[in-house]
């Protein structure tokens, strides 16, 4: 309508929301596809951080030249080499999956980034980024950077049952989904297991590495789950519909969130993309990567036998409001544009 909004800036005006991804192997498509669902449905424009291995660079370049107009006007980007300031690189990179440990690197090799979302390459935005980076205005005076619990329940979750270092709170936290105030993160000295005194983040990455080594399953993801035990007044956690993974479903629906608003980042962790495990898991993703949104719940209906798909309205709910969101900007922009008031 006309007038409304009239205090408030336009999206584009605001500075841009800055999204990193570390990409290695076999990770192209699948990272292309994570990006392409942070386009579709972002109000405000966005900075991609692509760290991926030499040999990824050109292909990420030809491919994301070969996007519409009306996706690339959205969004700019930098690819960066993989990098590892402190200690063995070698020994970093094959620190769980290929690469996955360049994530700890982000506030150091970002000096000029004062925030950051940093997501694994199987993540898919269900809803703007906006919404999610609008939580970094809820971090307290000590929180630095947000996460979800790994699981909701502590009698089934992983690090309550197996783990054989400190972790955070009762389950863990994932890091697949994970919003940072690298500035916040640059300047705290950081409580640790190894020297009385505060470390800052770089100074403590490689030691903490040293010292638990031998007892970390889930590489980099352990090692900050170490950090926050150690620092738990510097975590915010999000709820479990911010990263939702199959564990959310497999076992029987444990995240309320999910149910009551629906899915808003999911995170096909396990390789569920890319095969038939969790047809649900999959079925979104075919739909983003083929831009088919209409027939998406005709594809759920396919997955109802599913553990998963028996809750189609935990997936369904969040997208398709974000889709008729989507629409009806675009009729009104439409409309303004052939219509005088």
């Amino acid at each position: 309508k006309p007038g409304e909004h009239k205090h408030s800036k336009e999206p584009s005006s605001l500075p841009c929301m800055h999204l990193a991804v570390v990409a290695c192997g076999d990770r192209l498509e699948e990272t292309l596809i994570m990006l392409k669902s942070a386009v579709l449905f972002s109000n405000r424009r966005l900075c991609f951080h692509i760290f991926a291995e030499d040999s990824l660079k050109p292909e990420f370049e030809k491919k994301l030249k070969e996007w519409p107009s009306s996706y690339t006007k959205k969004f700019e980007y930098n690819i960066y080499p993989i990098t590892f300031s402190v200690g063995n690189a070698q020994e970093w990179k094959k620190l769980f999956k290929p690469c996955a440990a360049q994530r700890l690197f982000l506030p150091v090799i970002l000096k000029d980034v004062d925030s950051l979302l940093y997501v694994d390459t199987d993540v898919l935005f269900l809803r703007p980024i906006d919404d999610i980076w609008h939580i970094l205005k809820e971090f307290n005076s000590t929180q630095l950077a947000a996460m979800a619990p790994e699981h909701e329940i502590p009698k089934i979750g992983w690090y309550s049952r197996f783990a054989r270092h400190p972790y955070y709170g009762t389950t863990g936290v994932n890091s697949g989904v994970m919003l940072m105030n690298l500035t916040r993160i640059r300047n705290t000295q950081f409580k640790n297991s190894m020297i009385p005194s505060g470390l800052t983040w770089e100074e403590m990455l490689y030691p903490l590495y040293q010292k638990y080594k031998n007892y970390i399953t889930w590489g980099d993801q352990d090692l900050l789950n170490i950090i926050f035990y150690f620092n738990p007044e510097c975590l915010y956690v999000f709820p479990c519909q911010w990263n939702y993974r199959p564990d959310h479903c497999m076992y029987g629906s444990n995240c309320k969130g999910a149910e009551e608003e629906g899915v808003s980042i999911l995170h096909g962790n396990r390789g569920v993309y890319h095969d038939d495990k969790q047809p649900t898991f999959k079925a979104l993703y075919e739909v983003i990567r083929d831009s088919l949104y209409y027939p998406l719940q005709s594809k759920f209906l396919d997955t109802v036998h599913t553990l998963c798909g028996r809750i189609p309205q935990v997936f369904l709910k969040q997208i398709e409001k974000t889709m008729k969101k989507v629409y009806e900007n675009r009729v009104i922009v439409y409309l303004g544009a052939n219509h005088r008031y």
